[in-house]
């Protein structure tokens, strides 16, 4: 009697171990627990470079295997056809090198965003705008610090934690952040690059 087994192979997985077994890369579900567990437990690469590097892999390999492990076994794949093998070898992490490389990267983004924000300002000319509203309604002179600036400064500052959804371990709401979104389509994007690249290769159609 056949038993039915569902894989939901991942687009791209990292690993840390050169023995790759279906469960890193793969959901899998049988009625059958034994049936499940020997699946999960399968080989189905060894990686034998030490280098970090990406490997592109075919779901029709991975039925083979698991028909060749046991012929009556009826395979249904409900995730990607090519996925990748992400390799990194195992490390400690260095967590005095991740908070400098953190630190670089926020006063970067800061001192880009400021630089930014007073170039739009200088375009469109807020400085003087702001002193003209203040001395038509005022009926005086701006110092340059009134309330139209505070006031300009606040929104600013809250309309950029209302548009990134985020604020240290805070969210507004459950939806994703616009960088998350940004993040999720770049690694979509490059690991569609890394299969479609890898198709071409072997069709002997790379254009590089």
């Amino acid at each position: 009697m056949s038993k039915t087994v569902y894989l939901n192979i991942s687009q791209i997985t990292e690993v840390h171990h050169k023995e790759v077994q279906l469960k890193d890369v793969a959901d899998v579900y049988c009625d059958d627990s034994a049936i499940m567990n020997k699946c999960n437990a399968l080989r189905i690469k060894t990686i034998h470079s030490d280098k970090n590097k990406r490997y592109i892999e075919n779901a029709l390999d991975v039925i083979k295997k698991l028909i060749e492990m046991d012929s009556t076994l009826q395979i249904n794949n409900v995730g990607e056809v090519d996925y990748i093998i992400d390799y990194h070898k195992a490390k400690k992490p260095n967590w005095v090198w991740q908070w400098i490389k953190t630190i670089f990267v926020c006063i970067i983004c800061f001192c880009g965003a400021a630089f930014a924000i007073m170039t739009f300002n200088n375009d469109v000319n807020v400085t003087d705008v702001f002193k003209e509203i203040y001395r038509i309604i005022m009926k005086q002179e701006s110092s340059g610090f009134t309330i139209l600036e505070v006031s300009y400064s606040i929104g600013l500052a809250l309309g950029i934690v209302g548009f990134f959804n985020h604020f240290a371990k805070l969210k507004i709401n459950t939806d994703p952040t616009p960088l998350e979104v940004e993040m999720r389509l770049y690694e979509d994007n490059v690991s569609k690059t890394l299969i479609q690249n890898e198709g071409r290769k072997e069709s002997d159609i790379d254009v590089s």
